[in-house]
């Protein structure tokens, strides 16, 4: 159920791939120019994103969608305008964890985990929407 979510939120996850690391298949994908990663449920029922070199625009307007700006003190601007550099932040109530890899070329390699299914798909579908404003016509 929450694998349907997950590629009708973000449709370049993989289905196909059986390779198991987490609680049932883990869902990977790879879009040149738009980077690639994988998503996941663990034991518990929580989702985890592990993305690498998505465009930082993209994931800039995902992460202010979702969660606001300024969480990981990369500035006002989000994620868009934030300068190269690690990022992180645990919740200590839910135990999940936000690490962002703030890259020069201007991508971002991030993982989100342990987090509320409902949350990965709000951000996967955040993301797709602005990837698709990325690409061309």
């Amino acid at each position: 159920m929450a694998q349907g979510a997950f590629t009708a939120a973000f449709p370049a996850l993989d289905t196909a791939d059986l390779k198991c690391r987490c609680f049932g298949p883990t869902l990977r994908w790879t879009t040149p120019g738009e980077g690639k990663g994988k998503a996941c449920l663990d034991d518990h029922g929580r989702g985890t994103i592990e993305f690498e070199n998505v465009p930082k625009a993209a994931v800039g307007t995902a992460m202010t969608e979702c969660w606001g700006v300024d969480w990981f003190d990369e500035g006002p601007g989000g994620f868009a305008d934030a300068e190269p550099g690690q990022y992180h932040y645990e919740d200590e109530q839910t135990y999940s964890e936000y690490e962002f890899d703030v890259n020069a070329d201007g991508t971002v390699t991030f993982g989100i985990s342990y987090v509320k299914v409902d949350d990965i798909v709000a951000m996967l579908d955040a993301l797709e929407r602005a990837l698709a404003d990325q690409r061309p016509a």
